[in-house]
C-alpha cells in the first residue's frame, strides 16, 4: 500500500549513532584506501602537526551532488524551504556544532576567520561548490591533530607532576563555553581534561606507569583513526549537515552509508556474518552472527585478527593492516554466492608468519539481536495465577529489496509478531504485552500493518502531504477483518519509543484496543522518504502523520494511560521538542473508529490500583530515587579535581546506591548485600569526561550477579527476578481481566 519509499526513521541522535556503528561492525565486507604498515607504524613515533597534517580536497562527485541535494529540498520536502542566508547561517551554526559542540577544538581566531562563510554557503552550495565546507573541516581536523598530540606528550611525560592535592575543578557542559583566544588558554582546558582522566584511572588503582601507559596507547590509537580521515568522511558529515538544517529527520547518505542505513530497516545483509571490531592498528572479529556462513564454517574464530582479503578463489591478497574499520568491512562485504578470502592471526599468534587463509562463501545474514522476540512470565496476583506473553519489538523492519525479488522468507516484522502471537495463543497467555521501550522507529507500512494484527478493519493512521495550496490529508489503515490475537493487550513505551512506535502506540490508545502504559513517548510526528540520487540518497521529510483521533504525535508524542517511573526522565534533551528546527504540532480532522473495549472507562479504577501498589512497591521506589539522583548529578556544572574531594563524593553516592539498593532488597525479603570499604571494590560508575562531549557517565543502575551453584535461595530468587515494569503491567492486565469479567456478570445478573 506504501511502496518502498516510505520510512520512518530513527529519530534519537544516539540511537542513530550506536545503530550506524552496528552496522558497520557487523558487516561481513572494497575500498581504493591502503594504508602500508610501514607508515601506520611511523604514525606511532611522528609527533610533528606539520608533519601529520595533509588538507582533504573534494572531488567533482561532490558539488554536482550539492546541487541536486538542494533540487530536492526544494522540490519535495514537506515545508517550503528558502536557500538563503538564513540557511546558510543555520548550516554553519549547526556544521560547526556538530564538529565541536563543545568548544575544545577550535580556537577564537578560527572562528572569527571562518565566520566569513556564515552568509556565503548558500551560494557556494548553488554554485556546486562544497569547498567551504571542506576548509572548515580541515581546519577542524588540523586542531584535532594538534590536541591528540598535546594529550600524548601530557600522558607519557607529565603525570608525575600532576598535583591532585589543589582544589581544581573542570566545566561538565561547555556548550555555551567561550572558544580559547590563545593556544595556553586551550591547553589549560586540555590539562583540566587530561588530568580528569589520569583521576579516574588513579582511583581505580593504577599506577603512574600504568595510566601513562592505558592513556598514551588510547590517545595514540585515536591520532591514527583520525589521520583515516579522508574526502568521503567530510562530504558526508558536511551534506548530511546541510539537509539537516531543514529540519532534524532529513538528511543524507552517501553510497556507503546508504548501504548500511538500508540493511538496517531490511535486518539482513550479504556478508560473511562475523562482528567486527578495531585493535589498533588490526581489524579484529569481535563475535560470530549466530547462523551465518563464518560460524557454519567454523575456520574463523572470535578474536582472529584480518591482515588480509582477497575476492574470490584466485584473487590477489589485499593488506589491510592499519585500514579504517568501514574500508574493511566493504571489502568484506558482498553478494550472496561469492568468495571472500581473509588471511587470520588467531589470538596466539604474534607473527605474520603464522597467518593462515580462511575461505568463505558469501550469504544473506539475517540480524536476528533487532528481529521481534517473546517471552512469557507467569505471576501470581489475587489468588490467582496469570501467563503473560512478551513481545519485545525493537524496530520496526521490512526487507524491501528480498520482498521486491520474490523471496518467501524476507524479514518483517509484522510477519514476525503474527508468528509470536501463535506461539503464545499455543501456551494460552492470558494476556500480551507489545514491549516498544527504546524502539526508535522504521518502516510506517510496518506500524500501518502491525496495528491490523490487532484490530478487524480501519484506518490506523493519517498522512498529512504537502502540496497544492495547504496540501492534502489521506488515511491508511487496515483492510483484512482477520484478527491475529483478540484478547488483553498492553503496549508499553517509554521516553525513546518513537515514530512508528508512536503510530502503533497511538492507534491502539485511540481505539482502546489496549491500554498503553510507560512514560510519554519521543514526539516525532513526521514522515521521511529515501530518494535515490546519482551519488548516494538523501532521507527527506515528505509529510506528517496523524492519529486516526486527529492528533499529531509531533512535539507531544503518545500520553501512556497510566503512567511509570521513566529514567529518561532525567534527561531534558531527549525528545523531538528539544530537537532545534523540529516541526510544529497540530491537528487534523478525526475519521470514523470503533472502540474495541471500555478502557477509558475503566482507568480510574485500574490507576487507583496501581497506584496503591506503585506506593509500596520496592522496586518502583528504588527506581525512583534512582531518577532524582540521576536528574541531582545532571545538575552539576563542574567536578573536582582533587583527589580526596572525589573519593569522597563518590564513596558518598555509592553508599546512598548502596543504601537504597539494600532498602528495596529488605522489603522484597532479599538477603542484603554486605558494604565493601574498599573504594575500588564494586565500583559501578566511572566519572570522566567523555572524547566528544562532556557528559558524566554515572551508572546508577544496581547490577545483579549470577550466582554460583552454592548460592543462597533468597539470592537465587533475587536472579529469577523479572522487569519490575514488565510484572506491573501484567498485574494492570489482571485487573483488566477481572473488571470486565465483573462488568459481564453484573450485566448478566
Amino acid at each position: 500500500m506504501w511502496g518502498n519509499m516510505h520510512t520512518i526513521s530513527r529519530s534519537l541522535p544516539k540511537i542513530n549513532q550506536v545503530f550506524k556503528a552496528s552496522l558497520f561492525s557487523i558487516c561481513a565486507l572494497q575500498s581504493s584506501l591502503l594504508l602500508a604498515q610501514e607508515e601506520s607504524q611511523q604514525l606511532h613515533t611522528v609527533l610533528d602537526v606539520d608533519v601529520l597534517y595533509q588538507p582533504v580536497s573534494s572531488e567533482q562527485v561532490h558539488g554536482t551532488t550539492a546541487l541536486e541535494l538542494l533540487q530536492e529540498l526544494q522540490t519535495k520536502h514537506y515545508s517550503s524551504v528558502e536557500i538563503d542566508d538564513n540557511f546558510s547561517a543555520t548550516v554553519f551554526d549547526s556544521y560547526l556544532d556538530s564538529l565541536d559542540g563543545s568548544h575544545l577544538y577550535f580556537m577564537r581566531g578560527d572562528i572569527n576567520k571562518l565566520s566569513a562563510y556564515r552568509y556565503t554557503l548558500d551560494d557556494s552550495l548553488k554554485d556546486g561548490s562544497v569547498e567551504p565546507g571542506f576548509e572548515i573541516y580541515n581546519r577542524y581536523y588540523q586542531r584535532v591533530l594538534e590536541r591528540l598530540i598535546y594529550s600524548i606528550e601530557e600522558v607519557e611525560n607529565n603525570i608525575s607532576s600532576m598535583d591532585f592535592s589543589i582544589d581544581e575543578t573542570i566545566l561538565i557542559d561547555r556548550e555555551e563555553a567561550p572558544y580559547a583566544n590563545t593556544d595556553a588558554e586551550l591547553d589549560e582546558i586540555w590539562r583540566k581534561r587530561i588530568k580528569n582522566s589520569v583521576l579516574s584511572l588513579r582511583l581505580t588503582g593504577d599506577t603512574d606507569e600504568e595510566i601513562a601507559e592505558k592513556l598514551g596507547k588510547r590517545y595514540r590509537n585515536q591520532l591514527n583513526q583520525v589521520l583515516k580521515t579522508n574526502a568521503r568522511d567530510i562530504f558526508q558529515t558536511y551534506l548530511a549537515t546541510v539537509a539537516k538544517a531543514v529540519d532534524p529527520h532529513t538528511s543524507y547518505f552517501s553510497p556507503r552509508d546508504s548501504e548500511n542505513f538500508n540493511m538496517g530497516l531490511s535486518l539482513s545483509l550479504q556478508g560473511i556474518g562475523a562482528q567486527l571490531t578495531t585493535d589498533e592498528e588490526y581489524t579484529k572479529v569481535a563475535e560470530l552472527i549466530k547462523g551465518g556462513p563464518a560460524e557454519r564454517g567454523k575456520e574463523l574464530k572470535k578474536g582472529d585478527r584480518i591482515i588480509g582479503i582477497a575476492q574470490g578463489v584466485d584473487g590477489e591478497i589485499q593488506d589491510v593492516v592499519g585500514m579504517r574499520l568501514d574500508d574493511v568491512v566493504a571489502q568484506i562485504r558482498g553478494e550472496k554466492g561469492t568468495i571472500v578470502r581473509l588471511s587470520v592471526l588467531s589470538e596466539e599468534s604474534v607473527a605474520e608468519s603464522e597467518a593462515s587463509m580462511v575461505s568463505i562463501t558469501r550469504d544473506t545474514v539475517k540480524l536476528e539481536d533487532q528481529s521481534a522476540k517473546q517471552e512469557v512470565i507467569e505471576l501470581s496476583y489475587n489468588d490467582q495465577d496469570y501467563k503473560i506473553g512478551i513481545i519485545h519489538l525493537p524496530t520496526f523492519y521490512f526487507d524491501f529489496e528480498a520482498a521486491s525479488r520474490g523471496e518467501e522468507d524476507f524479514k518483517s516484522s509484522t510477519r514476525d509478531v503474527k508468528v509470536l502471537l501463535e506461539e503464545l495463543q499455543e501456551e494460552q497467555v492470558d494476556a500480551v504485552v507489545v514491549d516498544l521501550r527504546n524502539n526508535g522507529g522504521g518502516s510506517l507500512s510496518e506500524a500501518n500493518q502491525l496495528v491490523g494484527l490487532f484490530i478487524e478493519t480501519g484506518a490506523t493512521v493519517q498522512i498529512r502531504y504537502s502540496g497544492l495550496r495547504n496540501g492534502f490529508t489521506r488515511s491508511f489503515g487496515d483492510n483484512d477483518p482477520e484478527v491475529a490475537y483478540a484478547g488483553p493487550l498492553a503496549v508499553l513505551v517509554n521516553r525513546t519509543s518513537a515514530s512508528a512506535s508512536e503510530i502503533f502506540a497511538g492507534a491502539i490508545q485511540d481505539y482502546e484496543r489496549g491500554i498503553i502504559l510507560g512514560g510519554q513517548t519521543f514526539g516525532k510526528g513526521t514522515v521521511q522518504e529515501i530518494i535515490p540520487m546519482e551519488y548516494g540518497q538523501v532521507k527527506l521529510t515528505r509529510s506528517k502523520f496523524y492519529r486516526v483521533s486527529g492528533e499529531s504525535t509531533q512535539h507531544r508524542g503518545v500520553i501512556p494511560d497510566i503512567a511509570f517511573p521513566d529514567f529518561y526522565e532525567a534527561y531534558e534533551d531527549i525528545g523531538e521538542s528539544s530537537l532545534d528546527g523540529a516541526l510544529p504540532w497540530d491537528t487534523v480532522r478525526p475519521v470514523e473508529y470503533r472502540r474495541y473495549t471500555a478502557v477509558k472507562a475503566l482507568l480510574p479504577e485500574l490507576q487507583s490500583r496501581h497506584d496503591e501498589r506503585a506506593s509500596a512497591s520496592p522496586d518502583f521506589g528504588y527506581l525512583i530515587d534512582q531518577i532524582e539522583r540521576s536528574k541531582k548529578l545532571r545538575k552539576r556544572e563542574e567536578i573536582s579535581l582533587n583527589e580526596s574531594v572525589v573519593k569522597s563524593e563518590r564513596q558518598e553516592r555509592r553508599r546512598e546506591e548502596f543504601d537504597a539498593n539494600n532498602l528495596r532488597r529488605f522489603l522484597k525479603g532479599l538477603t542484603l548485600n554486605e558494604w565493601v570499604e574498599d573504594p575500588n571494590a564494586e565500583v559501578d560508575e566511572e566519572e570522566e569526561l567523555t572524547e566528544n562531549d562532556d557528559t558524566i557517565v554515572a551508572s546508577a543502575e544496581d547490577s545483579v550477579e549470577v550466582e554460583d551453584e552454592n548460592a543462597s535461595d533468597d539470592d537465587k530468587d533475587e536472579d529469577e527476578e523479572k522487569d519490575p515494569l514488565l510484572l506491573e503491567t501484567g498485574r494492570i492486565l489482571a485487573d483488566f481481566i477481572a473488571l470486565n469479567l465483573s462488568n459481564v456478570s453484573a450485566v448478566t445478573q
